[in-house]
């Protein structure tokens, strides 16, 4: 699936890519400067394992945040799967500024294409059912717009960007409301949900955990666009999807299973016909991919 980092991504590349290369970089490079100062370099970003790319549309950035005369190659496409020993991108330019930003630059990468690669492997797990992969709000503090890009780019869908743009009533929610209300929470979420409808953007959700049928018996009368089924067995599962159908729900009302989700379960889960699947995993237990750096210098000048 190919994707392309736009304006949203750019930006929060750059106020990441500024502190990381302050804290790596701080005042310069004191091992690189043992090397000529008019040596040129090669360096080739090289898959060690197979993978999902992303992140590579964002090398040319990463390179003019330490020198402008730095030229990038991508040699393949966003969200492409490539095996092991893929050229992924090439970098020319100046030797002591390739050396200074190269771990920067693969911490960058290889953690995005982590993410792809493991969001690429829950979405071919469910092919063939009507269940769509999403994410969470479980990123990295700061990462957020990068790591929902590398969501897009494995072939999942993203969830809620923050607490902004949709409405999403949790287990949490139901048990304050159930204190301060001294009512069925599940009724009381439902009242305070037509107080804030108007107020809604238009392209905002709303959304109701649930995690038993009781509740979720309730949850149908809402008018909601979406119940999260959380924790639930798959029979729980097939007897919502089966309870919602019957009410001729279906095509107006999501069900999103979610909780404790595995690459092992997930098709199982999707076979019971909800038409969403959550994982935290997607982010918070993506593993960096193997990615090399091949340096080759020369003692041609940088712009030769």
């Amino acid at each position: 699936m190919a994707v392309k980092p736009g304006k949203i991504e750019r930006e929060n590349l750059w106020r990441l890519l500024e502190m990381a290369r302050d804290e790596d970089l701080g005042s310069g490079d004191v091992t690189s400067a043992i090397l000529p100062a008019e040596l040129g370099a090669e360096a080739r970003f090289i898959a060690r394992q197979p993978m999902t790319v992303c992140g590579c549309e964002l090398l040319e950035a990463i390179a003019a945040c330490y020198d402008g005369d730095i030229r990038t190659e991508c040699r393949v496409q966003e969200g492409e799967y490539v095996p092991a020993g893929t050229l992924l991108a090439i970098w020319k330019g100046p030797g002591r500024a390739i050396l200074a930003a190269e771990r920067v630059a693969l911490n960058f990468i290889q953690r995005l294409c982590g993410v792809a690669t493991t969001t690429r492997e829950y979405v071919e797990a469910v092919k063939g059912t009507d269940a769509h992969i999403f994410d969470t709000r479980k990123t990295i503090p700061g990462w957020r717009e990068l790591e929902k890009y590398a969501v897009r780019a494995g072939g999942g869908r993203n969830h809620r960007k923050g607490l902004y743009d949709a409405v999403l009533i949790k287990d949490n929610h139901l048990a304050v409301l159930a204190q301060s209300e001294g009512m069925d929470p599940i009724s009381a979420a439902g009242r305070e949900l037509e107080r804030l409808r108007p107020a809604l953007p238009p392209t905002a959700f709303v959304e109701l955990e649930v995690d038993t049928l009781a509740q979720f018996e309730v949850a149908l009368g809402l008018g909601v666009d979406i119940i999260l089924l959380d924790n639930m067995s798959l029979d729980q599962l097939r007897q919502a999807v089966e309870r919602r159908n019957s009410l001729g729900l279906k095509g107006r009302l999501e069900l999103e299973a979610s909780g404790g989700v595995r690459l092992d379960t997930v098709r199982d889960i999707a076979l019971t016909g909800v038409e969403r699947i959550s994982v935290g995993a997607l982010t918070h237990s993506a593993t960096a991919i193997d990615i090399a750096l091949d340096i080759h210098l020369n003692l041609l000048k940088p712009s030769e």
